[in-house]
């Protein structure tokens, strides 16, 4: 199973809070595990929603609308490409996640389409 793990943001985050060198090599050893597990497929950190945009469709009219984001909990500050067996296997390996921000925080799993979902 293909799942999106996004880390959710707070408000350090959102302001550009670089990560500790602890946390940094915290989540390093946690990441080099997903390796070796075969499970992770992909990751990184995302810049704060100040730097993005979105692109806002209706009909054939395209806006562009600057960040930043709100409300801020609801936006993602980084994100994971996993494949695992199952949700419970993916939960498995988050509660053995550090906590990747200053504050409490969210991570939230995605169960990605698969094409025996469309048959």
């Amino acid at each position: 199973m293909k799942c999106l793990i996004f880390v959710k943001s707070t408000k350090d985050s959102e302001n550009g809070a670089i990560p500790s060198k602890e946390m940094l090599s915290a989540m390093g050893a946690f990441n080099d595990e997903l390796i070796k597990a075969g499970i992770m497929k992909d990751a990184d950190g995302l810049k704060p929603t100040r730097q993005a945009k979105r692109i806002r469709f209706s009909g054939p009219e395209r806006r562009v609308i600057d960040g930043p984001f709100t409300p801020v909990g609801e936006q993602t500050a980084g994100y994971w490409i996993w494949d695992v067996k199952s949700m419970d296997e993916a939960v498995e390996w988050l509660k053995r996640c550090p906590n990747p921000m200053l504050v409490d925080s969210e991570i939230e799993i995605r169960p990605a389409y698969e094409a025996s979902d469309f048959e």
